[in-house]
């Protein structure tokens, strides 16, 4: 009960950052009001869980990601003086990996799914906070070089646990955990990971790429 009501406050707050960081954009509000509703209700209702049907249903979680992310990532721009928004919603990961490995435990995940296993974006999430005290105590910019690779890191990092996590769920294409499938991101309010959480991470560091790329 205490992890689901972290993640859930962890999911707020991934929210409410990106919305302060698009400068208050009432699409970004209204979007993630509705989006995360519909998420909460179907995988409150067991409907992802059903996972004898073609294709997996899991599939009308991740094709509508895709498409919210490409659509903001052209339709918002960010300014440089939102960074520390976005460090911000990077420093969610630490918390996020924690409630990993708390669902590991419960028997929900599998340990390749944590820091025990092949999930180093906890690494992300610290070094976010670090950049975050830094950024609001000295009022500098970072050395564009060095934020380059950190993000470019940051997306590698994320991408690994994604493509994990996609291939622990029990389906035909399952290669990890097969002992202990990743059942949690099928249940609520873990169905919100792969919805809400992990599409707004990607796009901290997609606009933050873009920001850099501006700067030539």
């Amino acid at each position: 009960m205490l992890t689901s009501i972290a993640f859930i406050f962890i999911t707020i707050a991934s929210v409410l950052l990106f919305y302060l960081a698009t400068d208050r954009s009432r699409l970004v509000l209204i979007f993630f009001l509705i989006w995360g509703a519909i998420v909460s209700i179907l995988s409150y209702v067991g409907f992802y869980q059903k996972l004898d049907v073609f294709p997996p249903r899991i599939i009308l979680v991740l094709i509508p990601v895709t498409l919210y992310v490409i659509y903001f990532y052209r339709k918002i721009s960010i300014t440089p003086a939102k960074i520390p928004y976005l460090l911000a919603i990077h420093g969610l990961r630490l918390p996020v990996e924690l409630v990993l490995y708390s669902l590991f435990t419960m028997g929900q995940v599998p340990v390749v799914m944590t820091f025990s296993g092949w999930n180093y974006d906890i690494l992300v999430g610290i070094t976010a906070l670090i950049l975050l005290a830094y950024t609001l105590s000295t009022k500098k910019q970072f050395q564009r070089q060095f934020f380059l690779v950190w993000n470019v890191l940051g997306i590698l990092f994320l991408s690994t646990i994604v493509i994990i996590a996609i291939l622990s769920i029990p389906l035909p294409i399952q290669q990890f955990g097969l002992k202990q499938p990743n059942m949690a991101v099928l249940r609520f309010p873990y169905a919100l990971l792969p919805a809400i959480v992990v599409p707004i991470v990607l796009l901290s560091h997609l606009y933050s790429l873009k920001m850099l790329s501006q700067l030539k």
